[in-house]
């Protein structure tokens, strides 16, 4: 996308130095990582960010609006519903694909939102490693709205600490030590100082929550949240004494209301040119001409699960609970990175926090991933080189 700096990164690149830069990770925080990092970041052009920005605020906007819990209070299953519910999204990820219009210009077209935590930890770390390591230009930066380092993780510290300790936060998972995203919880842990704290090991003491560490019992008093419910599905014998559904008196970051709220189910209330056409598909009069041009996505399935790419009618008239899907028009990822093996499409996520008393999200920093295969994901790329998890720098 920015041909010149594009090229000098390219020509400056070794193998020997990009083993050199994932020795240094796993040195700084052993047995941790375990995803694939693309060996180069990717730098966005200005007028590129300018229609990010642009996309986020056309999301936001509907997000905002006084009905849009009542527009989505279906997308909560009876039984996942969490007492205690923020009128706000503490956290908020936005993933685009970038593709071309019909002019030919660089443009984000939107994949996926999550009302969820994400790798807010990790990439305050990867982004300097980058630049110690490989070659990066001035005049680019990974964050938002004038924050550098020190004030992305101040805003990272005011949402998850506030004015207490760091120790009444927990960063709360199923088995973290065992998580592929663990080594943003050590990241985090050595930025923030919030502590990794398995489910199982949180205790309940009438409406009050607390975990145990060198003999102490320490109140929790904020949760930050990395437990899905499609996990807790995967440990039927798991024995706690917290329920995510009970009523207690804590602080979640994010509400696990918002997983739900702010996800798949939102895309068919936007209209914003940077999102692709969206249908629940017990709506639908009729099937589109083209369906060879959409995607069939689950609503309450993550990570990619049971998304169909190629669909027929048939398959749309064989599924019975059709409210329980999305149609969604495809978008053409453009191999817009260009690599020593060829060009490489690419996802940008957009990190948001919104803060209690604030109207909008504040966006903060980016993740982004890179990709040779049909689809965003490890196992769609495979033996490739050039792909995995990265970071954007955009020009200022």
């Amino acid at each position: 996308m920015l041909p010149e700096i594009r090229q000098r990164y390219n020509a400056s690149f070794t193998e020997a130095n990009y083993q050199a830069f994932v020795a240094q990770i796993n040195e700084d925080f052993p047995n941790t990582l375990e995803f694939r990092v693309a060996e180069t970041p990717a730098f966005i052009p200005k007028a590129l960010t300018q229609k990010l920005v642009q996309a986020g605020e056309d999301i936001i906007d509907v997000m905002i609006q006084p009905d849009f819990k009542a527009k989505t209070e279906r997308a909560i299953p009876a039984d996942q519903r969490v007492p205690n519910e923020p009128d706000i999204c503490t956290l908020l990820t936005l993933d685009f694909a970038v593709c071309k219009d019909d002019q030919g210009e660089y443009t984000p077209q939107l994949i996926e939102m999550q009302g969820f935590a994400t790798l807010y930890g990790y990439q305050a770390y990867i982004g300097g490693l980058y630049k110690r390591f490989f070659y990066c230009p001035e005049g680019f930066t990974e964050y938002f709205h004038g924050l550098d380092r020190e004030g992305y993780i101040a805003e990272l510290h005011r949402l998850f600490i506030g004015d207490g300790n760091a120790e009444n936060t927990i960063l709360l998972e199923i088995y973290p030590e065992i998580q592929k995203t663990r080594i943003d919880f050590a990241v985090t842990k050595d930025i923030l100082g919030i502590e990794p704290v398995c489910l199982t090991k949180v205790r309940k003491d009438g409406r009050k929550l607390y975990y145990e560490k060198d003999g102490r019992r320490i109140d929790i008093q904020r949760i930050y949240n990395r437990v899905i419910f499609d996990d807790l599905q995967n440990y039927p014998d798991l024995v706690t004494e917290f329920k995510l559904t009970d009523d207690v008196d804590v602080e979640w970051i994010a509400h696990p209301n918002w997983f739900y709220r702010a996800s798949k189910f939102t895309l068919p209330l936007l209209d914003s040119p940077f999102v692709p056409k969206s249908y629940f598909l017990h709506e639908l009069p009729e099937y589109p001409a083209d369906l060879e041009n959409y995607v069939l996505k689950p609503l309450f399935s993550f990570a990619g699960s049971g998304v169909k790419l190629h669909i027929t009618v048939d398959d749309l008239d064989a599924i019975s609970d059709k409210e329980n899907f999305l149609l969604q028009r495809k978008v053409n990822y453009e191999p817009v990175v260009e690599s020593p093996t060829g060009g490489v499409k690419l996802e940008i996520r957009l990190m948001y926090v919104w803060h209690q008393g604030e109207a909008r999200p504040n966006l903060i920093t980016n993740l982004s991933r890179m990709s040779k295969g049909e689809m965003i994901g490890v196992r769609f790329n495979k033996n490739f080189d050039w792909v995995g998890g990265n970071i954007c720098f955009f020009e200022e």
